[in-house]
């Protein structure tokens, strides 16, 4: 029985190189309200998947070759849009500091329902965090290309017609309004030189 929690049902890959133990944790996943997505035993068919169904977050099962698990955590961390989970026979720290490195957001105990969960959780929540964290970069990263757009404009209409910094930005936005564009639209244009504002009346 799933326990509540803020997590939705979600799409969950499974991969490992044995069926087996792939089977055991889908009905896990499956008991905690998850849909399993596929079963991946081997890197190749791990990127088909991911491909066609696009899981919400992925468990690499750690069997008994760590370093088939590795290959497997390395290629679906750098295709897949969500998480990776390492599913865990015991504990294994050299594993999990090697897993980190290739991308791995949590790990869990194999068998175990409430471990599984508590890494989904977790991970998916790290997971938000850092789109979030990278949104609010390219969102600072385009505010301050505008403005640098903006400032050369300005600059080569000062130049051009000997005038303030205050006419410059009154000429592009004037401008901007008369043609209905933006400001950065036309400072675009000037600063390729597609469109030098004519000099206006002195």
């Amino acid at each position: 029985m799933r326990d509540k929690s803020d997590v939705k049902a979600l799409k969950v890959l499974l991969a490992d190189e044995d069926e087996g133990a792939l089977r055991v944790t889908a009905a896990l996943v499956r008991e905690l309200g998850h849909e399993v997505a596929e079963m991946a035993i081997g890197v190749q068919q791990a990127a088909e998947v991911i491909a066609s169904d696009d899981p919400d977050v992925s468990l690499v099962v750690v069997y008994q070759d760590d370093g088939h698990a590795l290959d497997l955590v390395e290629e679906i961390s750098e295709f897949a849009r969500g998480p990776v989970i390492a599913i865990l026979e015991k504990e294994d720290p050299e594993f999990v500091a090697a897993a980190a490195k290739r991308g791995i957001a949590a790990y869990a105990r194999e068998g175990r329902a409430e471990s599984i969960q508590s890494a989904i959780e977790v991970s998916m929540r790290r997971h938000a965090e850092k789109r979030d964290l990278v949104e609010q970069v390219q969102r600072l990263e385009s505010a301050l290309e505008r403005r640098a757009l903006i400032e050369r404009a300005k600059g080569i209409l000062m130049e051009r017609h000997n005038i303030s910094e205050r006419e410059a930005f009154d000429r592009l936005r004037d401008h901007a309004r008369s043609r209905n564009r933006t400001v950065v639209d036309v400072a675009a244009s000037v600063s390729e030189g597609h469109a030098l504002l004519p000099k206006g009346r002195d």
